[in-house]
């Protein structure tokens, strides 16, 4: 048989000390990231005193962070495929670190509400970018443990957010306490300019010119689009994260301190413990996946049932929930994170490689545009409730807001139970095809 006839081997990225150099310093601003973009979370009732506004406005700055969020991730998926995850991820954090700053120094509403924005636009271009160093850095079978890894590294920056920053504001005061932050921004942007490369020598796409909009651009979209697989990972993380998502970043704190009469310490620690759950939760999800593909289904159906029922009980609960059930309550909410990231291990099989970040964008869409729904309903409920009188809220109106939780689980689990045997047949049929394909030796002479 010549050479010319036998097939060539498929080339995986290497791994190695240089690859968790390098995806170390995308982890690294991602942890920035989420330390801004989680803040808010321990600051909501500080917040509302400093700007002088109700729930309605209060949530607004949650809302109009994580719309943004939203709306940039098929673009962000788009740029990153395109210039790489070193140029995205530096101008990303040169964004929030803007944002974060603009937000220490405003007194009034309207400019630390463009300074949130600028804040959402900058964490926009985070995840995305770490997702695409770790497929450019690491062997395929590698892929959950590393989304994984990246999240619960990640919750080390929502941990900073609760035990640090919630103790700071108390102790040095608002402005310090964000302009510190905002600074550390600076030494995420430093490793990003310097030491960052998009993947191993030799095999770093080459830029290519953007067109924005094209044709070209909205055939990348829909095709993307049209892979059940994306569409199914866009649904579960819709599903999934959007409750843990409402509580550490806006609504938790106000919740355990005015609906069931916690110290504010008390509530950081249950808000810590939804942080170390996720950890935990991240850890195991990765490994097992890595290890049992076919759970990944069964997981994802499992938390969204088992963080459904944690809000049942502790919504209806008769008056205040012991301190025991909302620790639980808490734990289980820190499995939501983790199983949205399952989300990407099914539109990673759906899409070539040059495609996986616009589809990690549409997928990275669902958790974010289900919390915004979430962020503004509660918000809305609570002052419609209250009669618009604001803070604090009586326990039957969070009891009333909070339902909104099922009606959007409810919404995605139909979208998950309608997509997933169709996803299941056609992933049936691409392993078929690829272990027909490598074990075919093409006719040829010997």
């Amino acid at each position: 048989m010549t050479s010319a006839t036998k097939p060539q081997p498929v080339w995986e990225p290497p791994g190695g000390r240089a690859a968790l150099f390098s995806w170390g310093i995308g982890v690294t601003v991602y942890i920035v990231a989420v330390i801004h973009r989680t803040s808010l979370g321990v600051a909501g009732i500080d917040a509302a005193e400093r700007f002088g506004i109700g729930a309605s406005a209060l949530s607004t700055f949650s809302i109009m962070q994580v719309l943004l969020y939203a709306g940039m991730q098929i673009p962000v998926g788009l740029l990153v495929d395109r210039f790489g995850s070193k140029k995205v991820l530096s101008w990303g954090v040169l964004l929030l670190t803007a944002g974060q700053l603009g937000f220490a120094l405003s007194h009034a509403f309207v400019p630390a509400l463009i300074a949130r924005a600028v804040l959402g636009c900058g964490d926009a271009m985070t995840f995305v970018s770490v997702l695409r160093l770790g497929a450019r850095w690491f062997p395929a079978r590698r892929g959950p443990l590393v989304s994984q890894a990246a999240a619960l590294f990640g919750m080390a920056g929502n941990l900073v957010s609760t035990m640090v920053l919630a103790r700071l504001l108390h102790s040095v005061g608002w402005t310090p306490t964000f302009v510190g932050t905002a600074l550390a921004g600076t030494v995420g942007l430093v490793l990003a300019v310097a030491f960052l490369k998009d993947g191993p020598a030799g095999v770093e796409p080459a830029p290519r010119p953007v067109h924005l909009p094209g044709p070209r651009v909205t055939k990348q979209i829909a095709a993307a689009w049209r892979e059940p697989g994306t569409r199914l990972g866009m649904w579960v993380h819709f599903t999934t994260q959007f409750s843990s998502t409402v509580v550490l970043l806006l609504w938790g704190l106000p919740y355990y301190v005015e609906a069931q009469g916690l110290s504010r310490g008390t509530a950081g620690t249950l808000l810590s413990l939804i942080v170390v759950s996720s950890m935990v939760f991240g850890l195991a999800f990765g490994q097992l996946l890595a290890r049992h593909h076919e759970l990944r289904m069964p997981l994802v159906l499992g938390v969204v049932l088992t963080a459904a029922v944690m809000w049942a009980v502790i919504l209806g609960w008769p008056q205040r929930a012991p301190l025991w059930v909302l620790a639980l309550h808490a734990v289980v909410l820190g499995s939501c994170g983790p199983a949205s990231l399952i989300g990407f291990d099914f539109a990673r099989p759906a899409n070539p490689p040059e495609r996986f970040g616009t589809a990690s964008g549409i997928v990275n869409m669902g958790g974010f545009i289900a919390s915004m729904i979430s962020l503004l309903a509660i918000g809305a409920l609570l002052d419609l409730v209250n009669g618009g009188h604001g803070a604090p809220y009586p326990p039957d109106a969070y009891r009333i807001a909070f339902a909104v939780i099922f009606v959007v689980k409810a919404f995605g689990l139909w979208q998950i139970l309608r997509l997933r045997t169709s996803v299941a047949a056609l992933e049936r049929e691409r392993l078929i095809a690829s272990r027909v394909q490598s074990v075919h030796v093409p006719a040829g002479t010997s």
